[in-house]
């Protein structure tokens, strides 16, 4: 653990190991989506219901934001897939052994979790661009309103960098312990790790999903 299977696409460098994974978590995510949605029902079956019940957790999560309905397909993605992700370190797959390595969760590699952080910023400086205009960044040409907008635009910045550090480390690290465990006591002991490391997964991917929406919350405030 630690060490990507690696190959490549051509010339293209890929880590095989988190790439296949994250090509399964997308699978499964859109499969269960649409097991829950072909068959919509006035009176929703369990399925459509256990949907509907995922989708009110979204819209009330959104609701103090401004038109928070239309920011669902965004964060509803976002969390689903990287709860699904997340999983992917901890369940089956990692029972899976090839000599080229193990698989591991997507959001073990910082390629992935980085390019989740700028897709959330890239979004919500549309949002904000689109709401305000310029004026979104821009304070104003004076000593206050300048320096404002440097520490606005360095905050954009670090922003994504803290997201996907975030999410990458809690995700390496609780898999680096599960492997810990599982070599040191072979049969009860990792069980409980795993079941944390299970929670950790569902903790990580709302609190990536809560940072989005207050990123989108902030864009679009009318507040100054």
């Amino acid at each position: 653990m630690g060490e990507h299977w690696t190959g490549y696409i051509g010339n293209l460098h890929v880590h095989w190991d988190t790439l296949i994974t994250m090509w399964f978590a997308m699978a499964v995510v859109i499969l269960i989506s649409f097991f829950m949605t072909r068959k919509l029902e006035i009176i929703p079956g369990k399925a459509q219901a256990i949907g509907e019940s995922i989708m009110n957790f979204f819209t009330g999560n959104l609701a103090e934001v401004k038109d928070g309905n239309k920011h669902i397909p965004i964060v509803a993605s976002l969390f689903l897939f990287i709860l699904a992700a997340n999983l992917m370190g901890q369940l089956p797959l990692r029972l899976i052994h090839l000599k080229q390595g193990e698989f591991a969760s997507p959001t073990n590699d910082i390629n992935l979790t980085a390019a989740l952080a700028v897709l959330v910023l890239l979004y919500y400086l549309f949002q904000g661009f689109k709401e305000k205009g310029f004026k979104y960044i821009y304070h104003g040409f004076s000593i206050t309103g300048i320096i404002t907008t440097l520490v606005d635009i360095l905050e954009m910045i670090t922003r994504p960098l803290s997201l996907s550090l975030r999410l990458f480390a809690n995700i390496l690290a609780g898999e680096i312990l599960v492997s810990v465990v599982l070599g040191l006591f072979a049969f009860a002991a990792p069980v409980p790790v795993m079941l944390f490391e299970i929670f950790v997964a569902f903790i990580q991917a709302f609190v990536f999903m809560m940072l989005t929406i207050a990123y989108i919350t902030s864009a679009v405030s009318q507040e100054e």
